[in-house]
């Protein structure tokens, strides 16, 4: 009886040092996710009795979360307000799933976070305001969702950001002039949305950006001055907006490998003062 009591003991010890390589708290945001997101029907399932080290997409790192993947995994249900807990967090990969809601406030505790992608979901609501608190984020995605309401200025704060793909939402307002603080930022997506109001002139003070996706939008007013010091950018696609002068992209004639999407109605407007023809035109449709 002694040695079974002995057995019992260790093996219990043995269970609870392996689920105990990462905190308490890490786990339960975790089972959270796993029980918000109707984890048993997941397409590649975690077997809650294992250690979280054995779990599909949890990467452990000195007893510490710090890669989530649980991308195309057939996720259904919203993000729990538990993700915040992850605060080793570096990247965090939900997308081509069909998660619902909005996007909790602690997902901004993040501190951590690099990658965050979001893409092909169903998420609703606003942007949260203080996504600025993510101050070493160097890729959102969210394109093909349903958020609404406007861009936050705050979001100018993310002065490591190198990937905004915000494209396929249901944004509205100006895009705003914190964006030009953005200075790494190589790919601006903020296509087929409802953004309406002027381009904001700081965007030629994102001088690494190179694919910027403003089509399918309500802008309007003249393309800012400028353009031509943007030497880096390889696609710029502009069409089905309100534009009313192209005039300040005459120096872009300058590039012989921009690709420039744009209305063929307004080909002879956008083109009438080049002097050659306009390089790597191409009538295309956004996809990511």
């Amino acid at each position: 009886m002694k040695n079974l009591y002995t057995l019992l003991f260790f093996s219990v010890f043995i269970i609870s040092v392996c689920n105990a390589a990462i905190s308490i708290k890490e786990r339960s945001a975790l089972v959270a996710l796993h029980e918000s997101t109707n984890g048993n029907h997941w397409i590649k399932k975690w077997d809650l009795n294992q250690p979280a080290a054995n779990w599909h997409g949890v990467l452990i790192i000195n007893d510490k979360v710090v890669e989530l993947n649980l991308f195309r995994n057939n996720l259904m249900g919203a993000i729990p307000k538990e993700i915040g807990d992850l605060k080793h967090l570096e990247s965090l990969n939900l997308a081509f799933n069909n998660i619902i809601g909005e996007l909790p406030e602690n997902i901004t505790k993040l501190s951590a976070l690099k990658v965050l992608n979001l893409e092909m979901n169903k998420i609703c609501g606003n942007i949260p305001i203080n996504i600025y608190r993510l101050k070493n984020l160097q890729e959102f995605s969210a394109y093909n969702n349903f958020l609404t309401g406007i861009i936050p200025k705050e979001i100018g704060g993310l002065r490591k950001l190198k990937i905004l793909n915000l494209s396929s939402n249901k944004l509205k307002g100006e895009i705003p002039i914190s964006l030009g603080n953005l200075s790494s930022l190589e790919t601006l997506g903020l296509f087929e949305n409802s953004l309406a109001g002027k381009m904001p002139h700081t965007i030629i003070d994102l001088k690494n950006l190179k694919m910027l996706f403003l089509a399918n939008n309500e802008l309007s007013g003249s393309i800012p001055k400028g353009f031509e010091q943007l030497v880096d950018l390889e696609i710029f696609q502009l069409q089905n907006n309100k534009f009313s002068s192209f005039l300040n992209l005459e120096l872009l004639k300058e590039s012989q490998s921009l690709v420039l999407d744009y209305d063929k109605e307004d080909s002879h407007f956008l083109f009438e003062n080049f002097e050659i023809d306009a390089p790597g035109m191409a009538d295309t449709i956004f996809d990511d």
